[in-house]
């Protein structure tokens, strides 16, 4: 049997867990949110993705109840939230500090939210017990904070966020303290917790990869306004404008005039004494309109020879080369100063590069692997 996809986002009936609806938040002068609709399902993996200073965390601490809203409302569960005090929100917040008790051993620091609810002892040592498990922490529970490492405290903050099954959990930058490889350990591990507990997560991040590589949706914000939302391989592959694409991994982008060549196909000029660049796009582009073409590195490929029958090629000169083992990125100059990179697989052990700085070698790429983008 074919597995069902997770995409409630997709189907009508479906009633979100989490609505936005116009809501603006100004900090004086400032406008942190401005006039934002977005709707989250549950059990979803959201991510909120944006630089610095987009108003990602302010939407976050919004729906935790730490700010009001200055216009608009928050529904979670199909229930205005402005009127409910944080503390009696079936909502829990894990923040990048993680703020353990010091004092207290990995299983009081679990059991801490519990007790305060007054949970029976026998019900609160098995849900204790239960936490500890899933977050593989039981040969942990009598230290304190300080004799685990940060991966395993950052384990026990998310215990004690999860341990009152709250409906909707929230992350500020969960892994910020984590170095590269364990960070890729933890965002594994935090996708199986998600999907076994079945509780819907909201991560904020300003790293791309770890919210392409957790979220089963990403919302792409920019000066408080989402930009795009859209799974991540729509954010990667059809991304709605030059910033999202240029947010979102590498990418070249050539700015141009189109001209439309019939059946989705348009000629773009963008530079003198260069033939015109041939793309694909269903979305329409007017005679003469100015577009910008995005094409993803590893989508170029790179030639001493111009290849015959590839619907875009152009000649230019190799500028740089950077080595990342799997992968190299040649940086092409071309007639009028652009550069482009193309990316290559590493699969045989270099015993002598194809290309080297300052060769005359082709890029080409065919119609279809770009993006025609208005703005």
């Amino acid at each position: 049997m074919a597995e069902t996809v997770f995409a409630p986002w997709d189907d009508p009936n479906e009633k979100p867990l989490i609505r936005f609806q116009n809501v603006t938040k100004r900090f004086g002068e400032f406008v942190a949110i401005d006039d934002l609709t977005l709707d989250i399902f549950e059990r979803e993996f959201f991510a909120l993705l944006g630089p610095s200073g987009c108003g990602k965390t302010t939407m976050m601490r919004m729906l935790a109840g730490f700010e009001t809203v200055s216009e608009g409302s928050i529904e979670l569960a199909g229930q205005d939230i402005a009127a409910v005090p944080p503390n009696k929100r079936a909502v829990n917040m894990m923040f990048q500090s993680y703020a353990l008790f010091p004092h207290l051993s990995v299983y009081e620091n679990i059991a801490f939210g519990l007790r305060r609810g007054n949970m029976p002892k026998h019900d609160l040592d098995a849900r204790v017990t239960e936490m500890l498990k899933l977050t593989r922490l039981e040969k942990f529970a009598r230290r304190k904070p300080h004799q685990i490492s940060g991966g395993q405290r950052q384990r026990v903050a998310l215990a004690r966020s999860l341990a009152k099954a709250p409906k909707l959990l929230l992350l500020d930058e969960p892994l910020g303290a984590l170095d590269a490889k364990l960070r890729q350990a933890t965002q594994f591990e935090l996708m199986d917790i998600q999907e076994k507990t079945g509780t819907t997560f909201v991560i904020v991040t300003h790293d791309q990869e770890e919210a392409m590589t957790v979220a089963s949706r990403v919302a792409v914000m920019d000066e408080g306004r989402v930009m795009q939302v859209a799974t991540p391989e729509r954010i990667y592959e059809a991304p709605e404008s030059v910033y999202v694409a240029d947010f979102i991994g590498d990418v070249n982008i050539v700015a141009g005039q189109s001209t439309p060549m019939g059946e989705d196909r348009y000629h773009i000029s963008w530079a003198e004494g260069q033939q015109p660049l041939v793309a694909a796009s269903d979305r329409p582009f007017t005679d003469g309109q100015s577009c910008h073409l995005a094409v993803r590195p590893e989508k170029i490929a790179i030639s001493a020879e111009r290849p015959a029958d590839v619907d875009n090629a152009v000649q230019g000169k190799v500028l740089d080369i950077a080595y990342l083992g799997n992968l190299s990125t040649y940086y092409v100059e071309l007639p009028g100063g652009q550069i482009i990179k193309s990316q290559t697989a590493n699969t045989r052990r270099i015993s002598r590069r194809t290309f080297t700085w300052e060769d005359t070698v082709w890029v080409s790429w065919t119609a279809t692997a770009g993006v025609l983008l208005a703005q």
